[in-house]
């Protein structure tokens, strides 16, 4: 079986990145391909005898806008297993990128504008491509290395039990929701160990922040009922053919309450026979 990845996304997001990290991980990388050459590279991967098992598309600004549809539609129809993987970030992250680089917006040429201008003007011209993604990568808070882990994490091994992988990612509110998340959880009604002294310094993995955290009347009750609604939600959305879940835990910082609320949940779902990975946005901010 050959699978297939589009990678597409907002200018300045990280497609670059991302097709290195592809490529690194042994997939068969093609970038800014010409539509009509696409039906070809489709025939002869999915042909008897052939050794490309994983192809990986890049769909630049210049194509994706009219081509991305059309293209996800045919490779749908060919192949076994397509994905398609949307790369975000904030207007402000991507001025900020486009500023410290100098390079010219591939949109700059369509219209008047402030940067700004262009950048909301290429989201308002993808959103239909974003509702295609069974992936979304916000990058807005990555950096290259953690951006290159995170697709390593979910392109580089054989998709657990269900088809499905499931992550928790926590996250704090004043650094704004993932983009990414699916299913998103406030525990900022927890009292929090910012305010202890002791426990300032450390973060939601240490055994103390978690014992304070843990032990608050409402914490077990409230992570009883997440871990009921998943249980019901999980084999739902693996029926439903959904790819990717991810579950987001928000505090205020997001280094504290939702660190050690993440962890335990993904310690039960564990238990539960589910295979989450866990991540932690905002730990270091």
């Amino acid at each position: 079986m050959t699978e297939f990845v589009v990678i597409t996304g907002l200018s300045g997001a990280g497609r670059s990145t991302v097709s290195n990290a592809f490529e690194d991980l042994g997939w068969f990388v093609i970038d800014n391909l010409p539509m009509t050459l696409i039906d070809k590279v489709v025939e002869l991967a999915v042909a008897p005898g052939s050794s490309i098992d994983r192809v990986a598309l890049v769909i630049g600004s210049g194509q994706q806008r009219e081509s991305v549809i059309p293209v996800v539609s045919d490779l749908q129809q060919a192949a076994d297993s397509v994905k398609v993987l949307f790369l975000d970030a904030t207007d402000e992250a991507l001025v900020r990128r486009y500023e410290s680089t100098r390079r010219r917006h591939p949109y700059a040429g369509e219209g008047t504008g402030t940067l700004a201008d262009v950048i909301a003007r290429e989201r308002a011209q993808l959103d239909e491509v974003r509702s295609l993604a069974d992936v979304v990568i916000d990058t807005t808070n990555l950096n290259i290395h953690q951006l290159r882990a995170r697709i390593v994490e979910r392109f580089s091994g054989a998709e657990p039990d269900g088809g499905m992988r499931t992550t928790i990612l926590s996250f704090g509110y004043k650094h704004g929701i993932p983009v990414d998340a699916d299913l998103v959880f406030d525990c900022r009604f927890l009292p929090n160990p910012h305010w202890v002294e002791p426990l300032r310094p450390l973060t939601g993995k240490a055994l103390a922040v978690k014992e304070y955290v843990l032990g608050q009347d409402a914490a077990v009750p409230f992570l009883d009922r997440i871990d009921d609604l998943l249980e019901f939600l999980l084999p739902q959305f693996v029926a439903e053919g959904k790819a990717y879940l991810t579950v987001a835990i928000g505090c205020t910082g997001g280094r504290h309450r939702s660190v050690a609320i993440s962890e335990e949940l993904a310690r039960r779902l564990r238990q539960h026979g589910h295979a989450p990975t866990v991540e932690h946005r905002d730990i270091e901010l």
